[in-house]
């Protein structure tokens, strides 16, 4: 279940998977698998090569691609990786919004 953002953060970051570009979504998560995690950053592009490139550069697997045939294929990124990922690509922001550190 997802927590912190509003309809209108979805649609842009929807829109941005849509056209190709690698989009971040982040907010907070509640999920019983992973119950140490908090939050989620959603890494998407509709382009799915471009998606697995960007991946393969942090060390993703394209097997972890989740929503593959959605529309919205993206990688679900959560802990260390999360943070990794987020500082690399300048989006700090995410990180002091949800309180990652």
């Amino acid at each position: 279940m997802a927590f912190g953002i509003n309809r209108s953060e979805l649609n842009q970051w929807k829109a941005r998977v849509e056209q190709g570009e690698i989009a971040f979504l982040t907010h907070y998560w509640l999920d019983p698998r992973f119950p140490d995690a908090k939050t989620v950053t959603k890494a998407g592009c509709s382009n799915l090569n471009a998606l697995i490139e960007w991946g393969i550069g942090y060390g993703l697997k394209p097997e972890w691609i989740d929503h593959r045939h959605s529309g919205y294929p993206h990688f679900d990124l959560l802990g260390d990786k999360q943070l990794q990922v987020l500082l690399a690509e300048g989006l700090e922001e995410h990180i002091e919004r949800f309180h990652m550190k």
